[in-house]
């Protein structure tokens, strides 16, 4: 016993480690861990991925326990005995010398033969073996629960280095500490994405743990991580990248962890497979789309290209896209200046479309342009790819009584109960009520062949997605560049006639010093010499059309188009698409009207108007894709 004093002498316990120390410190370097790791990734795109480092392992050697230096003259042995039974009684077996084992060790170091003391250190050490138990079998806090068991297994070791118990109980602590710090260090490689798909990182740790406990659960569930973190990578690349062979790399990397048949992985790859479906189905959706807009084959071309990147050999919808491209490619049927008309599914035809060529032109007005203003500069090229059909007149009174009876439509001036309209005694718009779409420039029955006014951009907006869904052809408001590229029809004077500071006879519907209204007034800035026989609104197509076939592009009434409106034309679009903001208020009308200022029928002349309004000068119409 003497000589056990002496090899013990020295010692302390081992200090337990302090979880939050050692979170904090992993998180101080996870920062940097995660940045270094996107970039090795990023850089590595060979063939053969390099295996993720291996997961670092915490010391787990048994602590060494020395026992506290503790003499005691012969007198003192016997209360010695009575305080460590006292203490061995309280579970106070061996952390300071008031306990029950340096007690014991040193009552025999002074006398070898107490056979009390023997006894009360063997029920010291039969106590040590079962709290050991007790740490090992315990499931929350297990770090510092085997913490505590080494430093226990390190006294009893200590007290009886030789006996097989204390050795049975010293392997069983070290292979239960080897395993938790191998799941730690598994889990800390799962927070850095180390998932060790290619060897190494987190899944190597995992495996290695269940090599020696195949039921550990704490394994289990990391492996686990791993093939959600991997099945996560999957659907990123799919969803967010379109790396479909990327995808199923990393699937069957997945299927690797727990087998091919795994219920987790068979479902991704469902997942992974409706991607693919839902991005094939929106790349024809709006291949198809382009087909028939403004914008033409060439993001078409763009959107097939994606699908067969992202499509499966044999694929319908590729073949569906191609074909589709392929056919407007090389036999449009259709040909600038065509004239047609759309069948409405209740009955009926839609308004007459021309086919606007497609082409090029400076859109705005030149500095120097007499009576502009910022708002239409700086002038800029917009080029259209392909022609466009735009309605030949304005729609009319009798077009939108066929949308509102089709559908109950509630338009914005009904539902408000009056509008903007022009007062014959006083010679003012002002509003009245009981005014809606049914009704003419001066508040009374419009004739079905009158553009119909008083309605908002809404509204318009409705009519042309009704008559989109009884066409099936995608009609809505030309942009404000399709508008002036239209009404110009190629000229490029200060109006759209061209440079003549008085329209040509028979052009449209303006302010002419002619012009008489039903109580005698003229108008104080109007066209000199001009009469065009109206004094508010006319009937559609009374005047001749412009060179593209267009009747009253900049005259009768102003009309809305798409765009929000934008104080000047920098950054605005240069392939003839609307400008739109989502939740505008403040959008676009273009072309004069019947009671517009000579410089406010320029072909550049362009306003903004609050969504919601309407009024006696302002209509619509519409363009269709071909």
């Amino acid at each position: 016993m003497a000589l056990l004093l002496v090899a013990l002498a020295g010692c302390q316990p081992s200090s337990v480690p302090d979880p939050a120390q050692a979170a904090a410190q992993e998180q101080k370097s996870l920062a940097a861990r995660v940045a270094a790791r996107l970039e090795a990734r990023a850089a590595a795109k060979a063939a053969q991925a390099a295996p993720d480092p291996v997961a670092v392992v915490e010391d787990t050697a048994l602590p060494v326990w020395n026992a506290p230096e503790l003499s005691l003259a012969p007198e003192q042995l016997a209360q010695a005995r009575k305080d460590a039974d006292k203490a061995l009684a309280e579970d106070r077996l061996y952390k300071d010398a008031s306990d029950a084992i340096p007690l014991y060790l040193a009552i025999l170091a002074q006398d070898p033969q107490n056979r009390a003391a023997q006894q009360g250190l063997d029920k010291a050490r039969q106590r040590l073996r079962s709290l050991i138990g007790q740490r090992l079998a315990q499931t929350e806090n297990q770090r510092v629960a085997l913490a505590e068991a080494a430093e226990m297994t390190g006294v009893a070791v200590a007290l009886a280095p030789d006996a097989k118990a204390e050795q049975a109980l010293q392997q069983r602590v070290a292979t239960a500490r080897r395993l938790l710090a191998l799941n730690r260090a598994g889990e800390q490689a799962l927070r850095l994405y180390q998932l060790g798909e290619d060897g190494g990182g987190a899944q190597a740790a995992f495996r290695e743990v269940l090599a020696a406990d195949p039921l550990n659960s704490r394994a289990r569930q990391g492996l686990a991580a791993v093939e959600s973190g991997l099945i996560r990578r999957a659907e990123h690349a799919a969803g967010v990248d379109s790396d479909f062979p990327g995808a199923a790399r990393w699937l069957d990397k997945a299927g690797t962890i727990r087998g091919e048949g795994a219920v987790t992985v068979l479902d991704a790859r469902r997942r992974v497979e409706a991607i693919r479906r839902a991005q094939l189905d929106a790349l024809r959706e709006g291949g198809l789309r382009d087909l028939t807009s403004s914008q033409g084959l060439k993001p078409a071309r763009e959107k097939l290209e994606q699908a067969i990147r992202i499509a499966l050999p044999g694929d319908r919808t590729v073949a569906l896209l191609r074909q589709r491209i392929d056919l407007v490619t090389h036999y449009g049927s259709f040909r600038p200046g065509q004239v047609f008309s759309d069948a409405l599914a209740n009955g009926g035809r839609a308004p007459q479309m021309v086919v606007v060529p497609h082409g090029a032109f400076q859109m705005g007005a030149p500095a120097e342009e007499v009576g502009s203003v910022d708002a239409e500069r700086p002038q800029h090229y917009v080029r259209f790819d392909r022609g466009f059909a735009m309605s030949i007149t304005e729609v009319t009174v009798a077009d939108f009584r066929r949308f509102v009876e089709a559908t109950n439509a509630r338009p914005r001036a009904t539902r408000r109960g009056h509008s903007i309209v022009y007062d014959e005694r006083s010679g003012n718009f002002i509003r009245r009520s009981g005014v809606d779409w049914q009704s003419d420039y001066n508040g009374v029955k419009a004739a079905p062949n009158s553009p119909v006014m008083h309605v908002s951009v809404r509204d318009a907006e409705a009519y042309a997605a009704w008559l989109s869904e009884q066409t099936g052809r995608y009609y809505r408001l030309p942009s404000e560049s399709e508008f002036e590229y239209a009404l110009r029809a190629g000229n490029v004077g200060r109006y759209p006639w061209g440079r003549a500071a008085v329209p040509p006879e028979n052009t449209g519907n303006f302010t002419g010093s002619l012009d008489v209204s039903p109580s005698g007034r003229h108008w104080n800035n109007a066209f000199i010499g001009y009469g065009d026989g109206f004094w508010g609104t006319a009937p559609v197509a009374m005047f001749r059309a412009n060179a593209w076939g267009l009747h009253d592009m900049g005259g009768n009434v102003s009309e809305w188009v798409a765009d929000c409106w934008h104080a000047s034309y920098r950054r605005a679009p240069a392939d003839g698409a609307a400008w739109y903001n989502p939740g505008c208020r403040q959008r676009v009308i273009r072309g004069g009207n019947w009671a517009n200022a000579p410089e406010q029928v320029r072909a550049a002349w362009r306003q903004s108007q609050d969504s919601d309004v309407t009024s006696a000068r302002i209509g619509f119409r519409l363009v269709r894709g071909i």
